[in-house]
């Protein structure tokens, strides 16, 4: 997992480092790893032109680091001040943003560029704010994006997730000389997090070890616990026990999953005692919403005692935060519960706003669970503060059903083993990849449970296997 630090607290490392190792080792430091970068996207020094906009900070002395190693190197370099800034640049190759880092406030308008030009930004764009990833104006979007130290969690969220381009981290050595600042309470998930924290299945082992119980899908919406158990399968449960309430007939909505039959209403009993040997449970995808419906699942989650994830229609029957609360309050395991911004909105009673990092983790303080606040860049946070932030995801998951899928997938690592904060963070990391492998902007969720397969194999590998070697 890669630290990611707010502009506060990189203010507060920032002032350390400058009193131990010196602001102008780390200003030469930071302003070669910009060169490099300039350099890789030149293509070459030959009779390539480059704009450095820089501006009084630190960041405007990295760009003009930049901008003389650029010039030793052949390159025709031009600074151009912030403020003395044209409406519009020269011509030129590359444009090194370098007007303003992660303490700007305010407004800030960029000037134009012409058309293909490249353009390199010194930690994070200029006029995107540091927390939120706002942009409070015109700002250039960025092709790369070369941030010191530490990821940004503007560079990752809201307009900062469209602006930043490819985003190199610089180690400048920042944590070696600002030890006692360097204290990341939010973390960016990575692939080798998987490898690291999700165990393989025993080579002893049997579909006991990692049994899940989902409670999904109705006459309307049978779909729903398909996505949820294939899902779940797909990431490694080794059974599913599936409940949709009242259906009748032959089920459909997956040949692995052993069917459970439990009536349309009062159904809260029947699976309370049907849950025995399950080590997580899924409940919410597909259920629909009514009165006694919501009824029977808060009798659910209040009283099942194994870890949950809170999901789609059950997310729903929670009611307000404060009623959540209450039925949250007595439980005996953990918990997970994923929203997205709507029924988050109707959840809390307002939209998570521009910093979903502090929306993600107030909620898990709250309500003491885990928080998987879905978006463009999922935000994971537990009632202690911890943050995970995920940005594999990409425009396929914006299709009916993917969430399901990410619900059987939080399920399954739950059944396995990881604690919820983890299951859910690396759940969303999976899913996210997966939908990377899709169909570009055609992916339908049934063909998502695959594809984490397929994420989970490149990413673990064959590693566990043992090979048998002859000699003849």
């Amino acid at each position: 997992m890669k630290p990611v630090f707010t502009p506060e607290e990189m203010k507060q490392i920032d002032a350390e480092a400058h009193a131990k190792a010196g602001i102008d080792t780390l200003i030469e430091r930071a302003g070669f790893a910009l060169a490099r970068r300039a350099l890789f996207l030149l293509g070459g020094t030959y009779g390539k032109r480059v704009i450095v906009f820089a501006g009084n900070g630190n960041n405007g002395q990295d760009g003009r680091v930049a901008g003389r190693i650029l010039g030793q190197r052949g390159v025709r370099v031009a600074t151009v001040e912030v403020s003395q800034a044209p409406e519009s640049l020269p011509e030129c190759d590359l444009v090194i943003d370098a007007a303003f880092g992660t303490g700007f406030h305010g407004r800030f308008h960029a000037p134009r560029l012409t058309p293909g030009t490249k353009v390199l930004a010194a930690d994070l764009p200029s006029g995107l704010d540091g927390n939120t990833g706002i942009a409070n104006g015109y700002i250039l979007t960025a092709d790369t994006t070369v941030t010191f130290g530490a990821y940004k969690p503007g560079l990752l969220l809201n307009d900062g997730l469209l602006n930043s381009g490819d985003i190199e981290l610089a180690p400048i050595g920042l944590e070696e000389v600002a030890p006692d600042a360097w204290q990341p309470t939010i973390h960016l998930v990575e692939d080798s997090d998987v490898c690291t924290l999700l165990a393989d299945r025993p080579r002893n082992g049997h579909k006991w070890n990692a049994p899940l119980y989902v409670l999904a899908g109705s006459r309307q919406m049978p779909g729903a616990a398909s996505f949820v158990a294939e899902g779940a399968y797909r990431a490694g449960a080794g059974m599913v026990r599936l409940a949709i309430p009242g259906f009748e007939g032959t089920p459909t909505a997956s040949l692995e999953a052993v069917y459970r039959e439990i009536p349309a209403l009062n159904f809260a009993d029947r699976v309370l005692e049907d849950i025995g040997r399950s080590k997580a449970m899924v409940i919410g995808p597909g259920l629909g919403v009514n009165t006694e419906q919501d009824y029977q699942i808060k009798r659910l989650i209040a009283s099942a005692a194994i870890p949950i994830v809170i999901d789609a229609d059950a997310v729903a029957a929670l009611g307000t935060v404060e009623e959540a609360e209450r039925i949250l309050a007595g439980r005996r395991a953990h918990a997970v519960i994923t929203p997205h911004d709507g029924e988050y909105t109707r959840l809390v009673g307002s939209r998570p706003g521009a910093d979903r990092i502090a929306a993600a983790a107030n909620l898990a303080k709250k309500l003491r669970v885990t928080v998987l606040l879905k978006g463009p860049t999922t935000v994971v946070a537990d009632h202690s503060g911890k943050v995970l932030i995920v940005a594999s995801g990409s425009q396929n998951l914006s299709t009916a059903g993917t969430g399901d899928v990410l619900a059987g997938v939080t399920g399954a690592f739950l059944a396995r083993g990881l604690t919820p904060f983890f299951a859910a963070a690396l759940a969303a990391h999976v899913h996210g990849k997966a939908s990377r492998l899709g169909w570009r902007d055609a992916m339908t969720a049934s063909e998502l449970p695959v594809l984490v397969a397929k994420v989970l194999h490149e990413i673990k590998g064959e590693r566990s296997y043992p090979r048998y070697f002859s000699h003849e």
